[in-house]
C-alpha cells in the first residue's frame, strides 16, 4: 500500500513527547523520519519509563512508546563540522520538527531563517509549551504545567479533588497531534516552505472549544463535573451490582427508552424529569433512583442490552481490559516486534488509531538504538568510511 507521505523525509530533531509523538504520526503515514540525537545521551525519553533495565540501556518505554519506524543519527550541533554536516542533511529534507525552548535554534545558529538559505522549501515546525513568542515564551514546559495553566485541571474531577491532573499526558500527545496535522496540511501547499508555530497551551485550549464557547458566549463559568455529563442527564457514571457503567441519554426518546426498560416509566410523569433542563437540575437524586434499579446488573452485561434497546453505554474498563477485548486486538490497532535490538526481547507498541483503505497504519521496523543507522544515512549524503571515522573522532557526530 502506498501511504500518503511515502518519499517525504522529515529530520525530527524532538525530545520526550510532545514533539516525537508528531513524528510517530508522520512515519506511520509514510514519511521517512530521522531521529537526530544528541551524540551519547539522545533523546531524553530513552531514560524514561516503569522499567529501570531499558532506561540503562538507552531504551526506555517512554522512547520505545512513539519512535517505531524512524531511524536515528547523532549530531553534535555546537561542533562546527557536525552543524556543517546537518546543513547538508537538511538540504535533502521536507520537514523539519524541532520541541526545543524557543530561541534554542537560533542560539545553535540553526533557526528557520538559516536554514531556509539551504532549503527555501523547508517546512520549519517548532513545537513549544507557550508558542514563539509572548510574555510565557522562555518557560520552561512539561505536559503537567501546562495542563494546569489551561485550566485542564481546574474542570477535571469533582467538588472534592478538582482540580485534578488527566491520567495521560493529554497536553503532549495534542500538542504533537496538532503539529502533525499542520506539517501535514504545509505539505500540500503549493509552493512548499512555511514556519509552523505549534503552542501545546493553544492545542489543548482549541481542544476545550465547548467549554470556552459556555464561558465566553454563554457566561458559564467552567467547573469540574466529576462523571456527570452536564450537557444532559441521566448521563454519566452509574454503580451497578458489579462495577460501574457510563450511560449517555443525551436525547428524550432515551430518556424514554431507558426509563422504559428498568420499569421507571414514572419516573417520566414527575415535575422534576420532565425536561431535560428539569433532569439536569436534579440529576443527584435522578441517578440515585436510576442506580437502585441497576443493583442486580453486572456493567458489562447491562451495557450490552442497553446498546441493543438504543441506549449508549459501556462498562468503565481498565487499560488491560481494553486492550485484550476483540474491538481493539482484532483491529490491529498495537504491533508486536520481536527480538528488539537494544532491548533483548519482543515488544509491542500503539500505532494511530488509523485506517487507511481497511488497513491499519504501521511501520516496518522497531524503536532504533541510539545512532543506529548513521552508516546508512551519512552514506547517502556521499560521504565515505573514512570521512564518518573521523567526524566521530572529533565528536561532531
Amino acid at each position: 500500500m502506498t501511504k500518503p507521505l511515502d518519499g517525504v523525509r522529515v529530520l525530527d530533531l524532538t525530545n520526550v513527547l510532545a514533539g516525537p509523538f508528531c513524528c510517530h504520526q508522520l512515519a506511520h503515514m509514510g514519511a521517512e523520519v530521522i531521529k537526530v540525537e544528541a551524540p551519547d545521551r539522545g533523546d531524553l525519553a530513552r531514560q524514561l519509563g516503569a522499567d529501570p533495565e531499558l532506561n540503562a540501556k538507552g531504551m526506555g518505554v517512554s522512547f520505545l512508546a512513539q519512535n517505531a519506524g524512524k531511524k536515528s543519527v547523532t549530531v553534535n550541533f555546537k561542533h562546527a563540522d557536525g552543524k556543517a554536516l546537518f546543513l547538508k542533511l537538511v538540504e535533502t529534507a521536507d520537514v523539519l520538527v524541532e520541541n526545543f525552548r524557543p530561541g534554542v535554534m537560533d542560539r545553535l545558529g540553526l533557526g528557520h531563517e538559516v536554514l531556509k538559505e539551504h532549503k527555501p522549501d523547508l517546512i520549519y515546525c517548532a513545537i513549544s509549551g507557550f508558542g514563539q513568542d509572548g510574555p510565557w515564551v522562555d518557560r520552561p514546559a512539561y505536559d503537567q504545567i501546562v495542563q494546569g495553566v489551561s485550566g485542564v485541571m481546574s474542570i477535571t474531577g469533582d467538588d472534592n479533588s478538582a482540580p485534578l491532573r488527566v491520567g495521560y499526558p493529554v497536553a503532549d500527545t495534542v500538542g504533537g497531534i496538532t503539529a502533525a496535522f499542520a506539517v501535514a496540511a504545509a505539505l500540500n501547499a503549493r509552493p512548499r516552505g512555511a514556519f509552523i508555530d505549534c503552542s501545546m497551551l493553544e492545542s489543548v485550549l482549541a481542544t476545550m472549544g465547548w467549554v470556552v464557547s459556555n464561558h465566553v458566549i454563554a457566561g458559564v463559568e467552567p467547573r469540574a463535573n466529576g462523571n456527570e455529563n452536564p450537557t444532559s442527564a441521566p448521563s454519566g457514571t452509574f454503580e451497578t451490582g458489579d462495577g460501574l457503567i457510563n450511560i449517555a441519554t443525551n436525547k428524550d426518546e432515551q430518556w424514554v427508552l431507558l426509563t422504559d426498560f428498568l420499569g421507571l416509566q414514572a419516573l417520566r410523569d414527575r415535575p422534576d424529569y420532565a425536561t431535560r433542563e428539569d433532569r439536569k437540575k436534579n440529576r443527584s437524586v435522578l441517578r440515585t433512583e436510576i442506580e437502585m434499579a441497576l443493583a442486580d446488573w453486572s456493567a458489562r452485561d447491562l451495557a450490552r442490552v442497553l446498546n441493543t434497546i438504543g441506549v449508549p453505554a459501556g462498562a468503565v474498563m481498565t487499560v488491560p481490559e481494553v486492550l485484550s477485548h476483540p474491538q481493539i486486538a482484532d483491529r490491529g490497532l498495537m504491533s508486536r516486534y520481536a527480538n528488539v535490538p537494544g532491548v533483548g526481547r519482543d515488544i509491542e507498541v500503539v500505532n494511530t488509531g488509523v485506517k487507511l483503505d481497511g488497513a491499519p497504519l504501521t511501520v516496518p521496523t522497531p524503536p532504533p538504538q541510539l545512532g543506529e543507522h548513521a552508516p546508512e544515512v551519512w552514506r547517502s549524503l556521499g560521504l565515505s568510511e573514512k570521512d564518518v571515522a573521523e567526524l566521530t573522532e572529533k565528536r561532531a557526530i
